[in-house]
């Protein structure tokens, strides 16, 4: 039977990364994006990568809406037959003083980066604990330890999902579902809207971390790395 793997902003970047990877795998592989030209492009990305359209699905879905995720996990287990993997990496991000920022981005940054992981873990938990266990992934960031000037949101978005994810890890061992949280340091991807600049070779890329969550699916049913930290091995001085 096939893994099925669902991968919340999964329409470029670090998603999109390790999407292509699992499929290689023989993973059944859905991914969300909230565009609709977004998510068509990436379908057709991975389609195009792996030969097997029937093997990919994209969908539509603002983690930030319970019913629109509620759907998406429905529709997924409808195409697939089930959910053996969830991960959690849709996530936003400005870079703005609190006096500046306003409320709606506040509440855009933690709906999405927090609250829509509570959204999509509540929706897939009853079909991992159908299918006997799985796993959830969620993509956190070495920010949320390491806060910096303008990105209070963004770092207490995180810092709130580290929490989260320890609390739901041990809530769910007895299940046989296992919950880990990678944190990656700078990558190189158009988050929060930026292209990747020049001279940013030195940055993860967003393969770096998909490999970190792939190995992390490989390991034995007695292992449980819950927390990996990734940083670039050579940062400028």
């Amino acid at each position: 039977m096939a893994v099925t793997t669902l991968i919340t902003g999964g329409t470029r970047g670090i998603g999109l990364a390790l999407a292509a990877r699992l499929l290689t795998r023989g993973h059944q592989v859905a991914v969300t994006g909230t565009t609709t030209s977004g998510v068509t492009r990436a379908e057709r990305v991975l389609a195009d990568g792996c030969g097997d359209p029937g093997r990919v699905r994209g969908l539509t879905c603002d983690v930030r809406d319970p019913g629109a995720v509620e759907g998406a996990v429905q529709t997924v287990v409808a195409r697939f037959g089930g959910l053996d993997v969830l991960v959690n990496n849709a996530g936003v991000g400005v870079g703005r003083p609190i006096a500046e920022l306003p409320h709606d981005e506040w509440n855009r940054i933690i709906g999405t980066n927090l609250t829509g992981v509570f959204h999509c873990c509540r929706a897939a938990i009853p079909h991992l604990v159908a299918r006997g266990g799985g796993w959830i992934v969620n993509i956190s960031s070495l920010a949320s330890k390491n806060p910096f000037v303008g990105g209070a949101a963004y770092c207490a978005s995180k810092a709130g999902l580290n929490a989260f994810s320890e609390a739901l890890m041990q809530e769910l061992r007895p299940r046989n579902i296992r919950v880990s949280y990678v944190l990656p340091g700078s990558v190189s991807t158009g988050f929060s809207g930026r292209e990747p600049g020049t001279g940013a070779d030195w940055k993860l890329s967003p393969d770096d971390v998909a490999q970190v969550v792939e190995a992390l699916l490989d390991h034995p049913a007695r292992s449980l790395p819950s927390r990996v930290e990734i940083r670039p091995s050579h940062p400028p001085a």
